[in-house]
């Protein structure tokens, strides 16, 4: 396989361009837009183009940044949301045939803020049917650019794969047990699923509103930082943001981690990861120290299995809740995938669901009575990479296989802490694996600089795959 080593362009030096009138913000989205026409046919990454609306924003933008009112690092910038974020007068499908045909009358609380940031909207991404069990075969799944017959993992797939592939420079998705992160490690790419609560869910397809997370995708933490900087913040539409801290100016991660402790969570670590991950990772370790971090070892049973246990007891019912009427009228609509989960969830009963959630808070106390001397947690984002694309997008997942995919992130929905995955090596085959930094809760800028101190220091994240913008 293919990897390059020249990288794709940074929304960093993208933007620093942008700002110095060097690089055209019309030119940047002919050159998006052409990379989609091209791309795009072969790994499915987006449902939508929104084509006239990206060069007209574009123009603006230019008009905008010759005249002196350049608004900050994403003025100019394409990007895409994945399609369960409103957009006004733009289809929002959330990958189901239930909403092929539903346009939005106003706009999610991301899309606002990303176009107050002069964010150039070009498409909204593929994604698994309402970010949930499969992919509806009237939308296709997306190809990982890595190797178009393997995964991209859901359900924020279509969006890593359009910032893998260089279609766009940064993508939102959401991260309700992984869907974020694992596509990010599947892709190569750096995911981050934020603090519960640091940017808010309004317009967001919901699908269990306790566990759903917006989740930012890039090519590095430098430019999650930047993406995340632009939609943060509370939002009164979204009471789960009433905690969320002021957003500041921008400011630079720094590449050291003097005085930070790392703890490598031991029990996660085990059997069913690949060797060639644990090592992976085990070497990140090493890299993080070298930036200055205090090492640790430490082991969380109920991290390995009571978390991920709960959290199920969690999701299925609260989907269910929010699909209770189409359930009802539109059933034959879903896949059978995401059908037969949507009724297992009205089987879970009001004992299980108040149990679950007693188990989310015994173990918030107990990770954050840890988090009194452990400033980050370090674990494998996925025990594997990218598995092969299965035979039916509509099938259903193999419950193991699922299980073990999100044993790892799953736990970081339930808790609503930051993490983020970052490239840290390949695999025998070529295909990406990934390191996950977890955070205290609002603490996301530590987790960033924690990603940021590693990316310096390695060159992962500028690996470049086969089917990408350019090649």
């Amino acid at each position: 396989m293919s990897v390059r080593h020249t990288a794709l362009p940074s929304l960093a030096d993208t933007a620093r361009g942008l700002a110095r009138r060097e690089i055209s913000p019309v030119e940047l989205v002919h050159t998006a837009l052409r990379a989609a026409d091209r791309l795009n046919p072969v790994l499915n990454a987006y449902i939508t183009v929104v084509r006239e609306a990206a060069l007209d924003a574009a123009r603006a933008a230019e008009r905008d940044i010759e005249a002196g009112r350049y608004r900050g690092p994403l003025h100019g910038i394409p990007v895409s949301v994945k399609d369960i974020y409103w957009t006004r007068g733009v289809r929002t499908t959330a990958g189901s045939r239930i909403l092929t045909d539903f346009v939005p009358a106003e706009n999610s609380a991301v899309v606002d803020r990303l176009a107050a940031a002069g964010a150039i909207l070009v498409a909204k991404a593929n994604t698994m049917e309402f970010a949930y069990a499969s992919v509806h075969p009237d939308f296709g799944p997306p190809k990982n650019p890595w190797d178009t017959t393997r995964a991209t993992g859901g359900s924020s797939s279509g969006s890593a794969a359009a910032v893998a592939a260089g279609l766009d420079f940064g993508s939102f998705g959401s991260d309700t047990g992984g869907s974020t992160r694992i596509p990010a490690a599947f892709c190569g790419l750096t995911g981050l699923k934020p603090t519960y609560g640091l940017v808010s869910r309004f317009g967001l397809v919901p699908l269990s509103w306790t566990l759903d997370h917006p989740g930012v995708l890039g090519r590095s933490a430098a430019d999650v930082a930047l993406l995340l900087q632009g939609v943060a913040g509370r939002d009164p539409r979204d009471e789960s943001t009433s905690a969320a801290p002021p957003v500041d100016a921008p400011a630079p991660l720094g590449e050291r981690l003097d005085g930070v402790t790392v703890a490598v969570l031991t029990n996660l670590m085990d059997a069913d990861a690949a060797p060639e991950i644990r090592t992976a990772v085990r070497q990140s370790v090493d890299v993080l120290a070298g930036a200055g971090a205090r090492i640790r070892e430490i082991a969380v049973p109920e991290l390995a299995g009571e978390a991920l246990e709960a959290h199920m007891r969690i999701l299925l019912p609260e989907a269910s809740y929010c699909h209770r009427d189409w359930l009802a009228t539109r059933a034959a609509d879903y896949t059978d995938a995401v059908r037969t989960r949507l009724e297992a969830g009205t089987r879970t009963t009001a004992v299980a669901y108040v149990a679950a959630l007693r188990m989310r808070e015994r173990l918030r106390a107990r990770i954050r009575a840890l988090q009194q001397e452990i400033d980050l947690f370090v674990l494998p984002t996925t025990p594997m990479p990218a598995p092969p694309l299965g035979g039916s997008a509509s099938a259903p997942p193999d419950v193991e296989e699922l299980k073990a995919r999100m044993r790892r992130t799953a736990p970081f929905n339930l808790l609503g802490t930051p993490a983020l995955s970052v490239p840290c090596g390949f695999s025998s085959e070529g295909l990406p694996i990934a390191l996950q930094i977890v955070g205290r809760d609002f603490e996301d800028g530590l987790v960033l600089r924690a990603g940021h101190a590693f990316q310096t220091r390695t060159d992962w994240h500028l690996r470049r795959p086969p089917a990408s913008a350019g090649a």
